[in-house]
């Protein structure tokens, strides 16, 4: 199993920026897929903002394309979501995800609030 946990959430201005972390308790390279998911509070299932299959290149959600940036440390063994221009509809619980051994594991989830 898969321990991943979030973190970086917080509150934040229009036009702000927060950078996401999700730290994973193994060595990435074992894990082909990886992504950031956010559940809004219109919404109750999550929906994409960002993902990156191993060695292949990053896919955006189209509302996020240019403001967020996904990236991966491996040495740190860190999933980031750097975003920037933040909006009021960002405004939500984001996870991240992995796919290990055919299994999608996801963490607890961590709280962005956008907000004048």
């Amino acid at each position: 199993q898969v321990q991943l946990v979030e973190s970086g959430g917080g509150f934040v201005q229009p036009g702000g920026s927060l950078r996401l972390s999700c730290t994973v308790s193994i060595n990435m390279f074992s894990l082909k897929y990886m992504g950031w998911y956010r559940r809004t509070p219109r919404k109750s299932a999550r929906e994409l903002v960002a993902s990156i299959f191993s060695g292949g290149q990053p896919k955006y959600a189209d509302s996020v394309k240019g403001r967020f940036t996904i990236s991966t440390d491996d040495r740190e063994n860190t999933i980031n979501l750097q975003m920037s221009n933040l909006k009021p509809e960002d405004t939500a619980v984001y996870y991240c995800t992995v796919l290990y051994r055919r299994t999608n594991c996801w963490g607890q989830g961590t709280q962005v609030t956008v907000s004048s």
